[in-house]
C-alpha cells in the first residue's frame, strides 16, 4: 500500500461488514501507522500474514476472489458471490501478479473508467456481497412502493415474497 491508512480503512471496512478474518501478502501493517483503523481490526479478527502468493493458504472450501480492473475480469453486478470467499485486492499503483491472478478462483472488477482507491473498491465489494447475500427485502419497483417482506424460513436461507 502506498499509504498506511488505505490499508487500515480496508481493514476497518472488513471488520465492519463482519468479515471473518483479514489477510496480507508481502506487506507491512501496522494499527498506529494506518491511523484510520479505530476498531483495531488485527485484535478483534484472526489475522493472517504470508510472505508471498504461493504461501496464502484459505480454510477448506474457501474461494479466493480476485479485484483487478483486467479485461477478463467478471463485472461485480453480474458476479454471484460465493459463500465461503477471501477478496485479494491488488497494490495500489500497481496490479496483482499473474502468480495471484492464477491462483484465484474468480477475478472480478468494479465497472470503473479506471481505479479507484483500494479501501473504495475494498468497501463496494464488501457492500455488493452483503446486498446479494444478505436477508434483505427486495427492493421497491417505484420510490413510492414498498418493501417486500421477507418469510421466516426456520433458519434455512430467507425467501422473498413476489406479488404479481
Amino acid at each position: 500500500m502506498s499509504k498506511p491508512m488505505n490499508a487500515g480503512t480496508l481493514f476497518r471496512t472488513a471488520h465492519a461488514f463482519g468479515a471473518s478474518f483479514v489477510f496480507t501478502i508481502d506487506a507491512t501493517y501496522s494499527v498506529t501507522a494506518a491511523r484510520s483503523d479505530t476498531s483495531r481490526t488485527p485484535e478483534a479478527l484472526p489475522w493472517y500474514v504470508f510472505d508471498s502468493a504461493a504461501s496464502l493458504t484459505l480454510p477448506q472450501g474457501c474461494k479466493l476472489v480476485g479485484v483487478e480492473l483486467i479485461d477478463t475480469a467478471v463485472e461485480l453486478p453480474s458476479f454471484r458471490h460465493p459463500l465461503h470467499a477471501a477478496y485479494v485486492l491488488g497494490p495500489e499503483q500497481g496490479s496483482l501478479s499473474p502468480e495471484l491472478v492464477a491462483r484465484c478462483d474468480h477475478v472480478i472488477k468494479i465497472p470503473t473508467s479506471f481505479c479507484v482507491n483500494v479501501g473504495v473498491a475494498g468497501a463496494i465489494v464488501m457492500y455488493d456481497r452483503l446486498i446479494t447475500l444478505g436477508k434483505f427485502a427486495e427492493r421497491p419497483l417505484s420510490p413510492l412502493g414498498k418493501a417486500q417482506p421477507l418469510v421466516d424460513t426456520g433458519g434455512r436461507a430467507a425467501k422473498r415474497v413476489v406479488k404479481s
